[in-house]
């Protein structure tokens, strides 16, 4: 077999121990689905989206005159055929872009995410999103229905705006359904409610777009006392951006994109969104400095876009993305273009294939696949979360079983740990203290250090086959090149584990004992001295049985 036949078959082997990537409890969603699903009664349909008053509407025109436009077309003439790309590696650079955008965009505002908080930083973006509406700026928000609650006031206020329309893709039970109905279709639509759009992107007059892993939420920003998640942006500028707007129109139009007033049992008057912008300003006065948000180059993005000064490299850009019917008209059928556009330029790795994947379930096919590539004397070298890093649970037990096939076929393998950083505890040091617990979220893959592959896909079958995905590829060396710097600090011993295979030494040592086997070692460095444990080290009681029980549990088609 192939290595890009047994990649295509990683595509093709359904939802095996794949998870929704967070909300709920992951442990007990999944357990809960197993045992109640046969249990509830079913529930009640939703009239279809055309039903309710949502007119069509679309990116705005690449060739209208906007600043930003402006900026770009000469830099445009110098690099035919090629955008403008710059990766956001923390999330302070990733916020501040965030801010940024909005303050620039004069005509359009567009904002697609999984998962979208009112938390800290999710105020200051809905803030700025607000200031844009009142300029007279088109802001329209397309969020995912799984992490969409009827608390969401700001958004349902902001939604009264009459430059600010708020649609939800896929709602599975929200608002106006009750909380029991809400769980029911839970469990009852198990189908329709696994299957969510995890595409991340902002793109402001249709020339300028961010795309990436981050979600809209304090964890993704560094502004989370308890979470830290490691993510990875790109700021695309450029023809690329018409291509992202495009994928946006045609969710935002989607047969599953519903109004939220059709949905939200909160009615606005105008007296309450005046209250929210007040409210708006008054947070960002309180908590911009604090959580570092204000662009620390307060010229405006265009002037900053045309005078050179945002480092920006111009390249070979792609753009592939799942189409809406993924959800929509579910098919056996469905390959995914995304995840299609890797598997053919694996084809041609010469050299190298690093793998940035927080959730990561090869199956036995994708194991072949990576040992052939080995085989072809290509490094494969794979980042993911460790046990005790990870915020999904159950998709350690899809992942953990591949472990040793991994390694016996030449793969490289490093376990993030769930540190907090020194200075980095906060966007101002010192702010949560120091006891964030740290998760890997970035999905990049570099190939060969020339081209680097970014979005929202995590190399599963949930991002495969369920999930819609996005993703950027770029053809650029120093692009490929960062990208690759990034990846060997997340391997270093201070941010990882290096996972493998039991030498027959610590085997035999370890059988003496009478101590169990895993086969495997992890191995960091502590105190000047090298440090090995026998098993998913400081993961703790709890996550390891739940890791047990999900490798038992007859859940593959619902996680």
């Amino acid at each position: 077999m192939s290595e890009s036949r047994g990649m295509e078959e990683v595509t093709e082997r359904g939802g095996k121990h794949a998870s929704i990537e967070r909300r709920f409890s992951a442990a007990v969603r999944n357990v809960a689905i197993v045992f109640l699903t046969t249990a509830l009664a079913a529930c009640a349909t939703r009239p279809p989206a055309t039903a309710f008053d949502r007119p069509a509407s679309h990116a705005l025109a690449a060739s209208e005159v906007t600043p930003l436009a402006n900026a770009l077309a000469p830099l445009e003439q110098r690099h035919p055929d090629q955008s403008a790309v710059r990766l956001l590696p923390t999330g302070t650079d990733a916020l501040q872009a965030r801010i940024a955008l909005a303050r620039a965009a004069t005509k359009t505002l567009d904002m697609q995410y999984y998962i979208a908080e009112e938390d800290n930083t999710g105020k200051l973006l809905l803030g700025a999103a607000l200031h844009a509406a009142d300029r007279g700026v088109r802001v329209r928000m397309l969020v995912d229905d799984l992490n969409f609650k009827d608390i969401d006031r700001i958004m349902a206020a902001l939604n009264s705006h009459d430059k600010i329309e708020i649609r939800v893709f896929n709602p599975f039970g929200s608002a106006q359904r009750s909380f029991s109905e809400r769980t029911q279709n839970v469990f009852t639509k198990l189908g329709h409610f696994t299957r969510r759009m995890h595409n991340k992107a902002m793109i402001a007059d249709n020339q300028i777009a961010i795309v990436g892993g981050r979600n809209l939420g304090d964890e993704y920003f560094n502004a989370s006392p308890t979470l830290q998640f490691r993510d990875l942006d790109v700021f695309a500028a450029g023809p690329v951006t018409q291509k992202i707007s495009a994928s946006f129109d045609d969710y935002w139009n989607s047969s599953l994109a519903y109004p939220l007033r059709a949905l939200n049992k909160q009615k606005f008057d105008p007296s309450e969104l005046d209250k929210t912008r007040d409210d708006l300003r008054a947070h960002w006065r309180q908590q911009a400095d604090p959580l570092n948000a204000k662009p620390l180059n307060a010229t405006p993005l265009a002037q900053q876009i045309s005078r050179e000064e945002m480092g920006l490299v111009w390249a070979p850009t792609e753009f592939h993305v799942d189409s809406p019917s993924k959800i929509e008209h579910p098919s056996d059928d469905y390959k995914s273009p995304p995840m299609q556009r890797l598997i053919d330029l694996l084809k041609d790795a010469r050299s190298e294939f690093l793998i940035l994947s927080p959730y990561f379930v090869p199956h036995d096919a994708g194991v072949k696949a990576l040992g052939d590539l080995t085989k072809r004397h290509v490094r494969v070298a794979v980042l993911t979360n460790s046990l005790a890093a990870t915020d999904a649970v159950a998709v350690q037990a899809g992942y953990a079983p591949y472990r040793i096939p991994m390694l016996q076929n030449g793969v490289e393998l490093y376990e993030f740990k769930p540190v907090q950083l020194e200075g980095e505890s906060s966007p101002s040091a010192g702010l949560f203290g120091s006891q964030s617990r740290a998760s890997l979220h970035a999905k990049a893959y570099v190939i060969d250090r020339s081209i680097l592959v970014i979005g929202s896909m995590n190399l599963d079958p949930r991002s495969a086959k369920l999930n819609t995905e996005l993703a950027l590829v770029i053809h650029s060396q120093p692009i490929a090149e960062e990208a690759a710097k990034l990846f060997a600090n997340g391997i270093s011993p201070k941010m990882s584990w290096r996972v493998q295979l039991a030498s027959a030494a610590v085997a035999q040592e370890l059988s003496r004992t009478g101590s169990p086997q895993s086969g495997l070692v992890w191995t960091t460095e502590a105190n000047g001295g090298l440090v090995t444990y026998n098993f998913d080290p400081e993961a703790g009681f709890y996550r390891n049985a739940m890791t047990g029980i999900f490798m038992l549990l007859p859940v593959d088609k619902q996680l």
